[in-house]
């Protein structure tokens, strides 16, 4: 069997705290009428409401989960339940061949897996996922391209009014007025840049700071238009990151024909946020050898299930193939073994001034770095009057970010001695994601 998971690392693969709740009363072997693993799965029949059992199975290479019941949470309740049992109690657990349900499973995900393989392969012999014509292609992304440097330029106008006019006067200005020049962007197929724009209006009426919370903002647009207009003189790497940034995207396809590079991955942390029903998971992962920082972004909508592959806490071998950048952050998992084990240490900075230099070089090469990973070594939480924080021995401050709700565990976690911490710094507030005490990795 692969790796001894904690309940922790599980709980956390729940896709809320009700399923998370629901999953931990189905953690009992009274619930199940069989249960059963071999080296690669586990199984069980769970007795719900219906006439027939529910069967649950869980894919433990991964893991991936399925189970016959109605749920559209992913993982659903199940799920959860026979995996803690599973961690909690293995010797209930039956060593056999796999029910045939199990194995038609199994093998349709190993199919699956070939096709995806056989496809990648395709588009490494042909150069293309399907057969296009290269007049055409080129045709088409002349179009956009016109359509984002005119896109582009109007932006430019709309900056300088808008300044002009003082950022108090922006400050009261309605929604309409920032979705409007958010729709136009979209319009001009710069959706990226859109999105900049849009969180203009959030900041705007965010309270106190926001006056200097919009400059940087505005400053980090203007930048963009900038480099937008002089973008031929540039290197090409960071051509790459303004195109990013503005909405043009790195096919993964073609990324996946691509030389990677093969490490054990510490997966460090994992964070999770919603907009307009599309949610977007942020795995952070560590090169045990490399000390090369990786994230794995996956996206889902309305009741899509996440990814739940890549379970923090946990130790992967893999080949990860990176998008093109300046300064390289996220990646794709090209190939992995299917051997998993424990983070058996936090890597990281020795204190905060480190991780901020660090952090600066990397602003230098992309600017536009929304969230940096911050693993700090020996650092405590700390309340200053209404705020929290963590502390170095250095004595310096990093401002924990306000959505954290979790700042009294983590001292207590602490006992008010030095922890080590992950987690993503923005350049203005941390925001904790995980911790190593007591020789133990821990999910904030």
């Amino acid at each position: 069997m692969s790796a001894t998971w904690t309940q922790e690392q599980i709980l956390a693969l729940a896709p809320d705290a009700s399923s998370a709740k629901n999953g931990k009363t189905l953690a009992t072997s009274r619930k199940w009428s069989s249960l059963g693993c071999n080296e690669k799965a586990t199984w069980g029949e769970c007795q719900g409401s219906g006439k027939n059992p529910y069967l649950t199975e869980i894919d433990m290479t991964e893991p991936a989960f399925k189970c016959s019941c109605p749920s559209r949470k992913f993982p659903c309740k199940h799920g959860i339940g026979l995996f803690l049992l599973f961690t909690n109690e293995k010797q209930l657990f039956t060593q056999n061949s796999p029910p045939e349900w199990v194995n038609q499973w199994l093998e349709a995900r190993s199919q699956r897996q070939v096709k995806k393989e056989e496809k990648s392969e395709k588009v490494k012999t042909e150069g293309t996922k399907t057969a296009t014509n290269p007049d055409a292609q080129a045709k088409r992304a002349a179009k956009r391209l016109d359509k984002v440097t005119a896109g582009m330029q109007d932006l430019e106008v709309w900056l300088r009014d808008l300044v002009s006019n003082g950022l108090a006067a922006a400050q009261e200005k309605p929604y309409s007025f920032w979705d409007d020049a958010f729709s136009r962007l979209v319009d001009a197929q710069a959706p990226g840049v859109a999105r900049l724009v849009k969180e203009m209006a959030s900041i705007s009426h965010s309270g106190a700071g926001a006056h200097e919370r919009l400059l940087s903002q505005l400053g980090q647009v203007s930048l963009l238009t900038e480099a937008f207009k002089r973008l031929e003189t540039l290197p090409k790497q960071v051509q790459t990151d303004i195109r990013t940034q503005i909405g043009f995207s790195q096919s993964q396809q073609e990324l996946s024909t691509q030389q990677g590079i093969d490490d054990c991955w510490l997966i460090l942390g994992q964070s999770l946020t919603e907009e307009d029903r599309l949610k977007i998971q942020r795995t952070w992962l560590w090169g045990k050898q490399t000390q090369q920082k990786a994230l794995i972004l996956n996206f889902a909508h309305g009741s899509q299930p996440l990814d739940t592959s890549l379970v923090p806490g946990s130790c992967i071998n893999a080949e990860l193939v990176f998008f093109e950048s300046a300064y390289p952050l996220r990646a794709i998992v090209k190939t992995r073994q299917e051997a998993v084990t424990q983070v058996d240490a936090m890597p990281g900075y020795s204190n905060i001034s480190t991780m901020v230099g660090e952090y600066s070089q990397a602003l230098a090469k992309n600017p536009w770095i929304e969230q940096f990973p911050a693993p700090i070594r020996g650092v405590i939480p700390i309340k200053q009057n209404d705020s929290w924080f963590v502390r170095d021995e250095e004595k310096r401050l990093l401002p924990l970010k306000s959505i954290f709700k979790n700042n009294w565990q983590l001292l207590a976690f602490s006992g008010g001695y030095p922890i080590d911490i992950f987690g993503e710094w923005d350049g203005e507030y941390f925001l904790p994601l995980s911790l190593w005490i007591d020789e133990s990795f821990v999910s904030c």
